[in-house]
């Protein structure tokens, strides 16, 4: 393997290890549904990361590269749950800087710029991009046979288009519901759903 194309495979790794918007991921149990569940340290937020779907083919074979996750929070004082579309981007060339996210309506949903890192610029540049789209609770629970599909644009021009499969938002959905149907315990006790969402 040339050495600038092991520095960008090992940046990437290094990348991958990385999970979550702060840091380390807490403890989580993985369902039947392939969807995980974790408790913040505090109590206070209950995470769901889906499973992880391919967007493109793993950077320089870099497992854990160029996909995207559905991910859910529910505000355990609150009851409100919050849905994101979770996507990495690996690539070389220049830099994309991912800016903006519509519903299948063309509607524009709240994007999260989440990083960018500079792999490398030895032979060509290289980068790592995570950003999220918001998910309102009236999209996730649309019925949508075909899947339900997000169209990203960048700053560069590059666009394009993640469909995220009924069947995954259906898993994603019931693992929440799953948790609110638990027996009320001083960790786990939820307030009702907020439908506003």
């Amino acid at each position: 393997m040339k050495p600038a194309v092991a520095l960008v495979a090992a940046s990437l790794l290094a990348l991958a290890g990385c999970t979550g918007l702060s840091g380390a991921p807490p403890p989580s149990t993985l369902a039947a549904s392939g969807v995980s569940r974790s408790t913040e340290a505090s109590g206070r937020f209950i995470t769901f990361v889906g499973p992880r779907r391919s967007t493109g083919e793993p950077f320089l074979g870099v497992p854990g590269t160029n996909f995207a996750a559905l991910r859910s929070s529910i505000d355990t004082k609150t009851g409100e749950v919050a849905h994101q579309l979770y996507v990495e981007d690996s690539y070389f060339g220049a830099e994309r800087n991912w800016e903006a996210a519509a519903d299948p309506a063309g509607q524009k949903l709240r994007f999260i710029a989440i990083s960018k890192n500079q792999i490398t610029c030895d032979n060509g540049c290289s980068y790592a991009e995570e950003f999220a789209v918001g998910l309102p609770e009236a999209l996730m629970r649309a019925p949508r046979p075909q899947g339900l599909a997000i169209s990203f644009t960048a700053h560069s021009g590059a666009r394009q288009t993640i469909i995220v499969p009924g069947e995954l938002i259906a898993r994603q959905l019931a693992a929440i519901h799953e948790a609110r149907a638990i027996p009320p315990t001083a960790s786990t006790a939820l307030p009702p759903a907020n439908p506003t969402r």
